[in-house]
């Protein structure tokens, strides 16, 4: 059987030929040239961003999904028939106060609405039954057991096999993890200036390359007494003294005996080839939600910083082509690729992957409620734009101008677009795709296959997990009768010492 190459969308509409309607396709490889989905609270923007993940993983294309307000990871649960009997143990999240009081008839309604609206997709429940078959799904989840922790420093302290065919990009990878460990110990992280990571990382490099063991407690010793004598033109002692190498070294001491960091010494790798790259014997297509909702801003930052470093790797490393190698998605991009001249340590890698990533197949979604918050310049040559319902008239403005901006064929219909855009419905998208010759377009986004259940606690993503590796649908949401009220996720370490 021939492997898709096309996403189905949902319904669209000509936006200056109305009458010019049907089904709206995107090829899979124009998101090579990335795209932008921009929307307010209750515009639909996730529920398109979960139809894009699946699109994806129907066309054999691995999704990495990130997952900043915890809505994400509803991707996992997929009941493999549009029925009402599939649909109860979601009752509570499904219903509102009104059908609750009569389930039996609402839920019979809401599978009959949710059949009916994946049959106009092209999607029956023997489709859905394939998906969850053909996906490896995972959930990720930094500091915290919900899903499977994350070795935020692995690249530190276990040996990537690219110091043997990609030097240079494994020491990118190193280079983060370092200012990732100086970053918690409150000291200077910037690799040209900080003495203490050109130190760290002459010594982790070292090991790395002789195959030596690189764990914390080794680095604690080499710094305390370096096995070399000079660094670049300088004595050691006169690029950094003894009494200082003592400090930092009491100081990695201390973090390594910190009960709060051990949970980001275990875990998953990060090992972004392990995640997105298929697994021999396996052909199923991979699917990795990290799901960092339960982190504050400042421990969020800091570990999609190293994420997207490490990303940012991996598709350097990759052989060029021109079909779409895998997508990585961005829900909520606020604060994480902000306009000049604020510059967090996430955005640096998301902007060299939306200059480089085309070549190397890797497609970028970026979606965000938040249009303010949003560097347009470094989105300028996205090929994908679909604008969701907007709050204010400075956010239409902002949008639009950055449309036009990266649009030179709609330059001329300013007028046009603001209009469009006030006007839009909820579930209403206006489209613009760089590589059509159509031009604007309004798009309904199809039914999801997954379950818009909204954001997930512990315990559910935990009984996602586990349902989708059994086969079997999440059991009933906290709340119902005989489940245990769940709290948030939580995490187990705290980054910030």
């Amino acid at each position: 059987m021939l492997t898709p190459t096309t996403f189905a969308l949902g319904s669209g509409r000509d936006l200056r030929r109305p009458a010019l309607a049907g089904p709206l396709y995107l090829p899979a490889k124009h998101l090579t040239t990335h795209g932008v989905v921009l929307g307010m609270t209750g515009s639909g923007k996730t529920g398109l961003v979960l139809v894009l993940a699946e699109e994806a993983l129907r066309c054999r294309v691995p999704v990495l999904l990130i997952d900043v307000k915890g809505d994400l990871a509803n991707l996992l649960v997929t009941p493999s028939a549009s029925d009402e009997a599939a649909l109860a143990p979601f009752a509570e999240a499904l219903l509102d106060e009104r059908a609750a009081d009569q389930p039996t008839g609402a839920l019979a309604a809401l599978a009959a609405a949710r059949a009916a609206g994946l049959a106009r997709a092209g999607i029956d429940a023997a489709a859905v039954d394939e998906f969850v078959a053909t996906t490896r799904l995972r959930v990720i989840t930094p500091g915290s057991n919900a899903g499977e922790p994350l070795h935020l420093v692995s690249m530190l302290e276990r040996r990537s096999p690219r110091w043997d065919t990609d030097p240079s990009s494994a020491r990118a990878s190193l280079g983060a993890a370092v200012s990732h460990v100086l970053r918690l110990l409150g000291r200077e992280s910037d690799p040209t200036r900080s003495r203490e990571h050109v130190l760290l990382m002459l010594l982790a490099e070292r090991r790395h390359v002789a195959r030596l063991p690189a764990d914390l407690a080794c680095l604690v010793e080499d710094v305390r007494s370096p096995p070399f004598e000079r660094v670049g033109a300088l004595e050691l002692d006169e690029f950094m003294p003894k009494h200082e190498r003592r400090e930092l070294a009491a100081s990695l001491n201390g973090l390594l005996v910190a009960p709060s960091f051990s949970a980001w010494r275990q875990g998953a790798p990060l090992d972004i080839a392990s995640w997105l790259e298929p697994t021999p014997g396996d052909p199923r297509t991979p699917g990795v939600v990290l799901s960092v909702a339960h982190l504050g801003d400042d421990e969020r930052a800091h570990v999609l910083s190293i994420v997207f470093e490490e990303l940012l790797a991996w598709t350097r490393g990759l052989p060029g082509t021109q079909r779409l190698r895998a997508m990585v998605m961005l829900d909520e991009a606020s604060g994480l690729l902000p306009p000049h001249p604020h510059a967090p340590p996430t955005k640096a890698p998301l902007v060299a992957l939306l200059k480089q990533g085309r070549a190397f197949g890797v497609g970028l979604v970026v979606a965000t409620q938040n249009p303010m918050d949003l560097d347009y310049r470094a989105l300028s040559n996205a090929g994908l734009w679909c604008i969701g319902r907007l709050q204010t008239d400075a956010d239409r403005h902002r949008v639009v101008e950055g449309l036009l901006a990266s649009a030179a064929k709609v330059r001329d219909e300013k007028q046009a677009l603001h209009a469009a855009v006030r006007g839009l419905a909820p579930r209403e998208f206006l489209v613009r795709d760089a590589h059509a010759s159509e031009g604007l377009a309004k798009l309904t986004p199809r039914h999801a296959m997954s379950l818009m259940l909204g954001p997930m606690t512990r315990a559910d993503l935990q009984r996602a997990v586990r349902g989708r590796a059994g086969g079997v649908p999440m059991a009933a949401k906290a709340g119902d009768r005989g489940v245990e009220q769940a709290p948030a996720i939580e995490d187990v370490g705290r980054l910030l010492l």
